[in-house]
């Protein structure tokens, strides 16, 4: 095994006793040298592959969904990413309102933000490259920052309250909204 294999093994061991911990009690409660012990690792491991706890919950986010959202084809699997994300929130329910009872809403919706992003970035890109054509970046910018900010919002408010939409009608709603109306703004936004 490479040293960056041992490495990535040792990271997800911590994340693992981690998430167990997100089960029990608040992630204000949670310590290092108690997920040390719960590994048999000592404290030094944890600090060399992370510089705190937060670190690591955005390590884990990161790895558990916002890369394989990134191996998407955002072009032409909006549905499968808009599933994945759901279906993600939905399965770590509980790990979710750990971080949110630690972050509050602005903090998790900044963190959403800032993941999302990109992906209506490169989503942008391609209707643009589909079309032939271009739009201000500065009408872009607003684009993403709508869409992100939009995306964030509705995924926290289901998040917090499920009974108003399924999780189906979720699904749907935002594929059908983000498919139709991202193209129709970049369409009316295009450069002359």
């Amino acid at each position: 095994m490479t040293h960056e294999d041992i490495s990535l093994n040792t990271k997800h061991i911590l994340v693992n006793s981690f998430k167990k911990f997100m089960k029990k009690k608040p992630l204000s409660k949670i310590t290092i040298s108690e997920i040390c012990n719960d590994c048999g690792m000592n404290r030094k491991t944890f600090y060399y592959h992370f510089e705190d706890i937060n670190d690591m919950l955005h390590w884990m986010l990161e790895q558990e969904a916002l890369i394989v959202v990134k191996q998407f084809d955002l072009l032409h699997d909006y549905e499968e990413v808009v599933r994945f994300v759901i279906d993600y929130v939905d399965a770590n329910d509980h790990i979710l309102c750990c971080v949110y009872d630690a972050m509050g809403r602005e903090g998790m919706k900044r963190f959403f933000l800032s993941e999302f992003h990109d992906s209506i970035t490169i989503i942008i890109d391609g209707i643009e490259n589909a079309m032939n054509a271009s739009i201000s970046q500065n009408y872009k910018q607003f684009l993403c920052d709508f869409y992100t900010n939009a995306l964030s919002g509705m995924l926290l408010d289901w998040f917090l309250d499920r009974t108003d939409r399924t999780k189906e009608e979720m699904i749907s709603y935002l594929t059908l909204t983000v498919k139709t109306s991202l193209i129709g703004a970049v369409s009316a936004g295009v450069k002359g």
